[in-house]
């Protein structure tokens, strides 16, 4: 099976307590190993002022995870964290991956 490497940043509501917190990070890590993904690393990032409003909260505590896994473990994931009433905000990246296939010239 054709893996890639995935972050995703997600953003928590300030008022969330720790207990909540490591409950959800748990949550996504079973959800990703029960699907086939490996190599999770999760940072917790702490919380920060966020520059602007998002809906109606000024300070985030956000949460980064990395993985690698296929496009159906992320479809489930992200889908997921959209109805996830303590996450206001989610971005996912595509970690490039090291491939020697470049043309040198």
């Amino acid at each position: 099976m054709f893996s890639n490497t995935y972050e995703i940043v997600y953003i928590l509501k300030p008022d969330v307590t720790e207990e909540s917190n490591l409950n959800i990070v748990n949550e996504y890590k079973k959800m990703i190993k029960k699907n086939g993904g490996c190599h999770i690393f999760v940072q917790h990032r702490g919380r920060r002022h966020l520059s602007y409003s998002i809906k109606h909260y000024y300070d985030a505590i956000y949460v980064q995870m990395t993985f690698q896994g296929n496009g159906n473990i992320l479809r489930l994931v992200e889908r997921s964290m959209r109805f996830n009433e303590n996450i206001i905000r989610y971005l996912t990246k595509k970690q490039s991956s090291n491939c020697s296939n470049s043309i040198n010239i």
